[in-house]
């Protein structure tokens, strides 16, 4: 099975278990992930928001677009890396997922992280990256790479503001770019 169907695999799974289902029964669809299975840069936010749900996709919204502009400056498009959130489902009224959800939903991004085997994790705000790093600061943290341990599996991961916060403080676009460039680049030299 390759990687790209170990990952439909994977969705099923969830839709067989029945994972959350206080949220999938509002939720329009399951959304699992979406880019290059075989990525050296994994993007996790924390939960589909609206725009997400509609389309089954990740970060298609306004936070997507700026995304995209963070790859760009980093010479990447969205197709280079793969991109998911802790918790699948859209949370009612975008309300943040409890930690229930992230918890229920935990072993099935694990799962995600084993099948792709990225170099890099990079989290997108401070509600995923606190999962990896319980003690996450993210205005001391941001941008700096620390090796997270998961079982047998051993994650590079840097911590990152959420794409949001450019939208609505304009003075962040260039420290989320900047952070993003390095971490490409270290997902680049990391062998």
């Amino acid at each position: 099975m390759d990687k790209q169907q170990s990952l439909a695999s994977l969705a099923a799974e969830i839709l067989e278990k029945n994972i959350c289902p206080e949220l999938a029964e509002q939720a329009t669809q399951l959304v699992l992930g979406d880019g290059n299975p075989n990525a050296d840069i994994v993007c996790i936010g924390e939960a589909p928001g609206k725009a997400e749900d509609t389309q089954g996709l990740p970060f298609v919204g306004a936070s997507g677009r700026f995304l995209n502009e963070m790859l760009a400056a980093a010479g990447m498009e969205r197709r280079d890396i793969y991109i998911t959130n802790i918790v699948k489902y859209r949370p009612p009224g975008n309300r943040d997922p409890t930690p229930e959800e992230k918890k229920e939903f935990w072993p099935y991004l694990m799962r995600q992280l084993e099948i792709i085997n990225p170099k890099v994790v990079i989290t997108l705000g401070r509600h995923s990256g606190a999962c990896f790093i319980p003690d996450l600061t993210i205005s001391k943290d941001h941008g700096h790479a620390r090796k997270v341990q998961y079982e047998a599996h051993e994650f590079l991961v840097i911590p990152l503001y959420h794409p949001a916060a450019a939208l609505y403080n304009g003075s962040m676009r260039q420290v989320l770019i900047d952070d993003f460039v390095t971490a490409a680049e270290l997902a680049r030299t990391n062998r």
